[in-house]
């Protein structure tokens, strides 16, 4: 009988502390320096959970609120971190919500505004936070399902402070920042991540530890003129007293592009999708000052990280977004893709993931060719202003050739994508220039360099050309002309020249231009087409039509008819083999006859010959 008596004093006990400490108004006297009032809130937590007693949960709530009301109201003047309390507080209202009628949604976006805010740098706070928003990750998406999208930028503050330690819990709170009004400003602020660990480094370096003082309050301060000089030492490395000799006639001018940015980075809240000048030159000299200075730990762990959540942030996106946001997602991403923090290997690995998506998202939605013709051509028209964009141009030609630029059902953007791309081509056969036009001084390295990435361009605009022309047919007449242009040009590379005569001699045989360079769909299908959705049942006995960059012609093979009987080809197609020391790589074979695939391995003995095609383009 003793048990129940102890639990009943601890009880009172606890009660009584935490009606002493709400009663007590005095400023000094701060909640949250005192560690018992927490335990006691984590006991009387326990205690009602184990009784499911309503009557004790309504004894208790008083109490607790008006502690939380007393801990929020003395954070500007508290010297200890209110975080661990309130979060002991807010689990109480989580709890037991319901049977007290308290809507916690108030509480928890005062505590992210107020607290969180304030000690988001300090890593208990950080890790207990994170554990809270874990356990209660469930309730929250499907009671609160705009707090964590609401807040992210604060969260991503939270992880780029702390580091790698807590990555784990971060990830798995990650995806539940994602929502329809935080899926486009999360994409940006996950790249700028590197970012805002350096101009919260700079803050700190400049007005102290970030723990216990909010960056909000010091953008509000009333030294409006000292922050814009911190601003601009983060981003361009001058010093404050640099600045000093023409502050007095410059109070009144507006906020410089860089410092807006370094504004944006630091905020709280979603406030929507802001426009961040990062093509600025102002901007570009920031970004090339940060990365000329020793990397600190903390940026190393942000450079880690931030490709980690962009593959979360693309997988979410794949799987539960809709087309619409996905589609408004992919210009942002074109226009990023050449304005990332300058770290190679973090370049790399941002621009590799990011046109992975893009091209995982035409492969799921070809139409967005079509819609989104106005930024694809934009982008081909500066194919030769960085590498960076010459790599996007290369893949949108990719994508524009390998979906027929958006489908049958889109001629109109069909043959404006294939006027841009007509237009990339004639640029290059009336100058041989590669637009790295960043480069002043060109070494022999550098123009090898230009003259291979030119080629490997063209190509892919070649390849764009013809198989758009076969796509949409009534293109086929301009591609013709394009291509021959380039066949006959004496200033492009070889492989450029070969590419293109390969195609014209493609196009001379539509069954089997249809069947490479068509749609792999196989929806365009005629007489004489491979279906090669039938190769794991049938077999295509190819015989030698056309040999691709020779100048042989289909009768001196033989092959007078493409339809006509096997018999006499396959010593021939030998003897040109051993004539030959090099045997063009798109040698193509076909012939329409279908054969049983049990009757496959008899043919093959009898005629010598081996039935695989070679290249699939």
């Amino acid at each position: 009988m003793a048990k129940p008596v102890n639990r009943e004093k601890d009880w009172e006990y606890h009660l009584q502390l935490l009606s002493i400490s709400t009663r007590d108004s005095s400023s000094a006297n701060d909640p949250a320096s005192d560690s018992s009032i927490r335990e006691s809130v984590k006991n009387l937590h326990e205690m009602c959970k184990s009784e499911k007693s309503e009557d004790l949960i309504a004894r208790v709530y008083p109490h607790i609120n008006k502690l939380f009301q007393r801990s929020v109201a003395s954070l500007s003047q508290s010297r200890t971190s209110n975080g661990l309390l309130l979060l002991a507080i807010l689990q109480f209202f989580l709890d037991f919500g319901e049977v007290i009628l308290h809507d916690a949604d108030p509480s928890l976006r005062t505590f992210f505004r107020s607290c969180l805010s304030r000690e988001f740098a300090d890593p208990t706070v950080a890790e207990a936070t994170l554990g809270f928003l874990n356990m209660n990750k469930r309730k929250l998406l499907n009671s609160f399902p705009t707090l964590l999208p609401q807040f992210f930028p604060l969260l991503l503050k939270l992880i780029a402070w702390n580091g790698k330690r807590l990555e784990k819990p971060f990830m798995k709170v990650f995806p539940g920042m994602m929502s329809p009004g935080s899926f486009l400003p999360l994409f940006p602020s996950i790249i700028d991540l590197p970012i805002l660990v350096v101009a919260l480094e700079k803050v700190e370096r400049s007005s102290g530890s970030l723990i216990g003082s909010s960056i909000a309050s010091i953008q509000k301060s009333t030294a409006p003129e000292m922050l814009l000089a911190l601003m601009d030492e983060a981003y361009t490395g001058s010093t404050i007293e640099d600045r000093g000799g023409g502050s007095e006639s410059d109070d009144n001018n507006t906020i410089d592009v860089a410092d807006s940015v370094f504004l944006d980075l630091l905020k709280d809240e979603n406030d929507g999708l802001a426009e961040r000048q990062w093509t600025s030159p102002g901007m570009a000299a920031a970004l090339q000052a940060a990365i000329n200075t020793p990397q600190s730990e903390r940026l190393k762990q942000a450079l880690s990280m931030a490709p980690q959540l962009l593959d979360m942030y693309f997988a979410v996106a794949l799987r539960d977004v809709n087309n619409s946001l996905i589609c408004a997602l992919i210009p942002l991403l074109m226009s990023r893709n050449a304005t990332i923090f300058p770290d190679k290997v973090f370049s790399y690995e941002i621009r590799r993931r990011l046109l992975e998506f893009m091209l995982a998202s035409f492969q799921r939605s070809p139409d967005f060719i079509a819609l989104l013709k106005k930024p694809i051509i934009d982008r081909l028209g500066e194919a030769y202003d960085s590498p960076a964009k010459t790599e996007l141009a290369l893949q949108l030609c990719w994508a524009i050739s390998e979906h027929g630029g958006g489908g049958g059902s889109h001629r109109d953007a069909a043959r404006e994508l294939f006027e841009s791309l007509e237009l990339l081509l004639y640029e290059n056969l009336s100058s041989s220039r590669l637009g790295l036009s960043q480069e002043s001084a060109l070494s022999s390295n550098s123009a090898t360099f230009r003259k291979s990435s030119q080629a490997r361009l063209l190509c892919f605009v070649i390849t764009a050309i013809a198989k758009l022309a076969t796509y949409h047919r009534e293109l086929l007449p301009r591609a013709r002309v394009s291509l021959a242009k380039v066949a006959r040009s004496r200033n492009s590379d070889m492989r450029v020249l070969r590419r293109a005569r390969d195609y014209l001699g493609l196009m001379n045989e539509p069954a089997i231009c249809l069947s490479i360079l068509g749609p792999p769909s196989g929806v365009l299908q005629g007489p004489g087409t491979v279906n090669w959705n039938e190769g794991g049942s049938k077999m295509i006995a190819h015989i030698p039509f056309y040999i691709l960059s020779e100048q042989e012609d289909m009768h001196a093979l033989g092959v007078r008819n493409r339809e006509g009987p096997l018999r006499g080809r396959t010593n021939l197609l030998r003897k040109k083999k051993s004539r030959e020391k090099k045997v063009h790589r798109f040698m193509i074979f076909y012939s329409p006859i279908y054969f049983k695939a049990d009757k496959q391995s008899q043919y093959r003995k009898k005629k010598g010959i081996y039935l695989s095609f070679q290249v699939r383009l």
